[in-house]
């Protein structure tokens, strides 16, 4: 289903709708047990909806003839008894490495996509997790790639909304095969409600792939469709935290500041540098201007390689515009009704707690500007 719901979003483009962002999508898919589907159509259009921005039909039709049976992972070594995410970045990682120190027989097991010409970065991180270990890990790496037909003059779809959706089930469905009752999704808090920083990009405009109403609503669909005494539940083990606290978590647990700096966290990651390997960090998007202020908070410093710096005064106002509106957000105040403004809560949500996370990460981020405002060169009068 979230293959299907993937090659959708990329096939259709943003640039045709009415507004250059809401598309109108009908999908079809074919699965083993239509009639469990069919009751997971409410909270699965939710789902969509929140994460993509986009108005989602979806039917479902049996599979035909001999392929209408289960499909599902196997593995031959004994099953794993904990799951979670492993994207390449500071979160997956603060997790992975967490959990690697955690003396158990039984086996981790971390579900991976590749990421297109950062594969070396991702198994040097994966392997930092490795040398911590004291047990057994495993790794289940997946592809992402949406083929174009030859010769079709297909463009794809960049933004990519729904390739959380995408590893969240991927994950579910290795957890299945293992018979694992929960995966862990791990994502700081501060990105994970995202708030955006101006009214202009409200909704689906920021990721909210692990936002607490997407997971509230992608647990009731592997509630409908799962048997019941073999349901997955998906949870957020970093909910509360900061970028800073996690970057601590990693840190304590013995991971040195190269290998955190060596993890894959821009939203818009550079085109490969001329001069040598590929340059992971634009610098200037959102998730690079938290990571900044995590690694600040947990380090004193960041030595990451980023493309630009957003306070360098020769940036158009184009490419500063993260920067301008940081800045401007963190002058205002922010509250619960900004909370649930942006996007609805589910019934068990703590917005208290929320609101708690969020106004501590922002004190992450005014030191990270106290600490580039020392360093930025004065434009010339």
């Amino acid at each position: 289903m979230a293959r299907a719901v993937f090659a959708a979003d990329r096939y259709t483009r943003r640039a045709d709708g009415f507004d250059r962002w809401t598309r109108r999508i009908a999908l079809s898919i074919p699965v083993a047990h239509p009639e469990r589907w069919d009751r997971a159509v409410p909270a699965l259009t939710a789902v969509l909806g929140t994460v993509t921005g986009d108005l989602w039909e979806v039917l479902f039709r049996p599979l035909p003839g001999k392929s209408n049976r289960e499909r599902s992972f196997t593995f031959a070594e004994d099953c794993a008894h904990d799951v979670a995410l492993f994207s390449g970045g500071l979160d997956s990682l603060g997790w992975a490495a967490e959990q690697a120190k955690v003396s158990s027989p039984h086996a981790l097991l971390l579900v991976s996509f590749e990421e297109r010409n950062f594969e070396a970065l991702q198994d040097r991180v994966y392997g930092a997790v490795r040398a911590l270990r004291q047990r057994p890990i495993r790794r289940l790496t997946q592809s992402q790639t949406v083929r174009k037909p030859r010769g079709s003059g297909i463009e794809l779809e960049r933004t990519t909304r729904s390739r959380g959706l995408l590893y969240a089930a991927t994950a579910v469905h290795a957890a299945a095969a293992e018979r694992i009752p929960v995966v862990h999704l791990p994502e700081n808090g501060q990105l994970a409600v995202n708030p955006p920083l101006s009214a202009a990009r409200a909704g689906a405009c920021s990721t909210r792939s692990v936002h607490p109403w997407t997971l509230h609503h992608l647990n009731r669909v592997i509630a409908e469709v799962a048997e019941p005494e073999s349901a997955i539940r998906v949870e957020n083990p970093f909910a509360v935290l900061t970028k800073g606290d996690v970057c601590a978590v990693a840190r304590d647990v013995g991971l040195p500041q190269r290998v955190l700096e060596a993890t894959l966290s821009c939203g818009t990651p550079p085109d490969r540098h001329p001069a040598g390997p590929p340059l992971a960090h634009c610098g200037l998007c959102y998730p690079c201007l938290v990571r900044r202020s995590g690694l600040l908070r947990a380090f004193g410093e960041d030595r990451t390689p980023y493309a630009a710096d957003p306070w360098d005064p020769t940036l158009n106002a184009d490419r500063s515009r993260n920067w301008s509106a940081l800045r401007r957000w963190l002058d205002t105040e922010w509250s619960v009704l900004d909370l649930v403004a942006d996007a609805p809560l589910p019934p068990d949500a703590q917005p208290a707690r929320l609101v708690e996370v969020i106004e501590r990460g922002r004190e992450e981020l005014r030191a990270l500007i106290v600490w580039a405002d020392r360093r930025a060169p004065r434009k010339a009068s």
